[in-house]
């Protein structure tokens, strides 16, 4: 039977076992004035809590997250692949690589036309460490049956352990040589030419990559499973983010469990480090707080070498105001969950970038995309526009990309971060402005030229011009109703929501918003500024729907309402259910999907690479994967492969692609945050 529960501020109410447990859903809370009830560690207990008078919409978004899982994904350490990248000494510039050895000691030996060579911490550099052989050319190494070094030269076999007493040109059964590698179907790729055994499975080079073929389900080396997820039977490792080059020459195992994988161009090292995703969220936000912070934007990085992070500057994009309102979400979830007085702070700080962006020029309440000292703009020069201060440019044309985006920005500011009316106060003149303006120019975002821009529209000639089969129709018409709504439970001013039903009766937004995208597919004959707008599947269409849908359903004028939205969330996460991406999941179960994919989103953020750069990565040589015909999903494989074996690209890029990259961007890794502190938050995911 459903509950309803009663309490006074500063009560803590206790509900039923895990959140949605055999007991029942909590179905209603009768609250007090001037008051609502949060859950502060994501599924457990809730406690009234005092703040400034709401509408309904709002005081039912308040309980939403506490009751939508059956119980946490506990956060249970797993392995975390690190490329550790080796420096190579002067002196083997233009070396030629031949056979990796791991001694006893674990020191790690490479035989080079120059000498041998040996590791001294994460430098690769001539061993002269035993006079008598220092400037002799070894023609080959290998190990003892003890586990000592051996080298062998004109006279013979030598090695240096038993006190140097050995003597190795007595039989050389001992000799271990590299087994003649076939080349085998299924695996990733067939080339094979080096192998090393470990007790869980087989470490293999190729002339492609390298790759781990397990042997048992519990393997340091698998990719990091997920509650009812298998590992795949490969791992594969390839490209820059990985290797110098894919030509691999051998590969070997040391003592403690790491990967040494010898190329045509030198040493690398593949780390396995026990981390949690606790962990590695503290982790990518020093990393994004020390690296990727330009003006409280969360900014990529421009590498001026390939793959040097050293090389690299701070840029402006076209979208710094949208990405740094998922960073703001991350942020705002997170002191919902943990009341970190310095997160706050964070959050108000990105949050001022997103206030100046409409206070560095004159046209009220329309959003800059950015903005930059005068004469350091980067990206699409013609889109610039002078400000006020003559020291400072801005960046117009914006697109409801960065409307979309920052309404979900100020939603999750004034539910998770605001704690008094001046918060929000401050919140809501800041949102209304934007809505005010849109209102103002008959729907649209009118830039200082007087016109439109090019995807700021939300006028009914613009939206009812598409049918029911371009996703645009429905799109537009929810971002402008979320936003509408946000706008209404701010101020409280009747005139948004009014708008809001004038759309619905005269104009089909609600029945717009309610169309199934089932229906969507190739439509010819619709061309937006010489924008073909029914000719595939847009993933950044999804970006906007998923935020969209936050204070679409969270802040629903009545219940009706938000049961109809409701539906919408839920179709539109299974079509993207494939792709196991947490930031999809953890919003709809937000607005209260039950049947989101926890699991498949735990998986991806432990396979997220720690190494941010944009990587070219190419898969379509392997042997492993299943390739798909060309559609309108714009889908090219069957399976999903593990985030360190795709592409890392921002949110609004489907994972089905086989090759792409730069090798030349650094992304700061907001989405990650963003994903897990969202699982945090509505309690798809344990504390550590």
């Amino acid at each position: 039977m459903p509950r309803t529960l009663t309490g006074r501020v500063g009560q803590r109410l206790s509900y039923p076992k895990n959140c949605c447990g055999e007991e029942g859903l909590i179905e209603s809370i009768p609250f007090l004035a001037n008051s609502w009830l949060h859950d502060p560690g994501g599924c457990g207990m809730l406690v009234a809590m005092k703040c400034a008078p709401l509408n309904l919409g709002l005081l039912v978004s308040c309980f939403l997250p506490a009751v939508l899982v059956a119980g946490p994904i506990p956060d249970v350490p797993f392995w975390q692949d690190v490329a550790v990248r080796i420096h190579h000494a002067p002196e083997l510039t233009n070396a030629i690589f031949k056979k990796l050895c791991v001694d006893k000691e674990n020191t790690v030996y490479v035989l080079t036309d120059k000498g041998l060579a040996r590791i001294f911490d994460n430098t690769l550099a001539l061993d002269r460490s035993y006079r008598p052989l220092a400037g002799k050319i070894a023609k080959d190494i290998a190990l003892t049956p003890q586990g000592d070094l051996a080298y062998r030269f004109d006279e013979g076999w030598l090695s240096n352990g038993a006190n140097g007493a050995q003597n190795l040109n007595m039989g050389l059964a001992w000799l271990s040589q590299q087994p003649v590698l076939k080349a085998r179907e299924g695996v990733p790729w067939p080339e094979l030419t080096a192998r090393s055994v470990v007790p869980d499975g087989v470490w293999f080079g190729t002339t492609r990559g390298a790759f781990f073929e397990r042997e048992v389900t519990n393997s340091r080396y698998a990719t990091p499973s997920a509650p009812g997820i298998e590992s795949p039977r490969f791992r594969y490792y390839a490209g820059k983010r990985w290797l110098r080059d894919d030509h691999v020459l051998d590969i070997a195992v040391d003592h403690d469990g790491q990967v040494w994988v010898l190329t045509q161009t030198g040493l690398n090292k593949i780390e396995f480090r026990q981390t949690t995703l606790a962990a590695k969220a503290d982790w990518f936000h020093r990393k994004i707080r020390s690296r990727n912070i330009r003006y409280g934007f969360t900014a990529e990085r421009r590498l001026l070498s390939p793959g040097d992070i050293t090389s690299s500057e701070m840029i402006d994009t076209d979208n710094d105001g949208g990405w740094t309102s998922y960073y703001i979400g991350s942020l705002g979830a997170r002191y919902a969950v943990t009341h970190e007085e310095e997160i706050r702070r964070q959050a108000w700080e990105s949050f001022a970038a997103l206030e100046r962006l409409q206070n560095i020029h004159t046209n009220t309440g329309f959003p800059a995309r950015t903005f930059e000292r005068k004469g350091f703009k980067y990206s699409d020069p013609d889109r610039w526009r002078d400000a006020p201060d003559p020291g400072w440019e801005w960046k117009g044309h914006t697109s409801s990309d960065e409307i979309c985006s920052q309404t979900f920005a100020h939603a999750v500011m004034w539910e998770l971060v605001a704690t008094n009316g001046a918060e929000r106060a401050r919140l809501a003149t800041n949102y209304a402005r934007i809505v005010d303006h849109i209102l103002a120019h008959d729907l649209y975002l009118v830039d200082v030229d007087g016109k439109p821009t090019l995807w700021g529209r939300w006028n009914p000639e613009y939206v009812n011009w598409f049918p029911p089969t371009i996703h645009d129709r429905q799109l537009n018409s929810a971002e402008f109703i979320a936003s509408l709504q946000l706008a209404f439970a701010m101020t409280g001013n009747a005139g948004y929501r009014d708008k809001a039903f004038e759309l619905f009766s005269k104009q089909g937004y609600l029945t717009n918003i309610l169309s199934s995208l089932k229906l969507i597919g190739p439509t010819v004959g619709y061309v937006h500024q010489g924008n073909d707008m029914g000719n595939e599947w847009n993933h950044s269409d999804d970006e906007l729907a998923f935020f969209a849908y936050w204070p679409l359903v969270r802040f629903a004028f009545t219940d009706e309402l938000r049961a109809k939205y409701l539906n919408v969330v839920r179709e539109h996460l299974e079509i993207e259910r494939p792709e196991r991406y947490p930031i999809w999941n953890f919003i709809a179960a937000g607005c209260g999907v039950r049947e989101f994919d926890a699991a498949g989103s735990v998986w991806t953020l432990r396979g997220t690479p720690l190494d941010t750069i944009a990587w070219r990565v190419t898969n379509s040589h392997r042997q492993d994967v299943t390739r798909l015909p060309p559609n309108f999903m714009g889908r090219q494989l069957k399976e999903l492969l593990p985030p360190g074996e795709r592409l890392m690209a921002r949110i609004n890029t489907q994972p089905f692609i086989l090759d792409q990259g730069d090798d030349a961007t650094d992304f700061p890794g907001d989405e990650f945050l963003l994903g897990y502190w969202l699982g945090r938050y509505i309690g798809a995911i344990s504390g550590p």
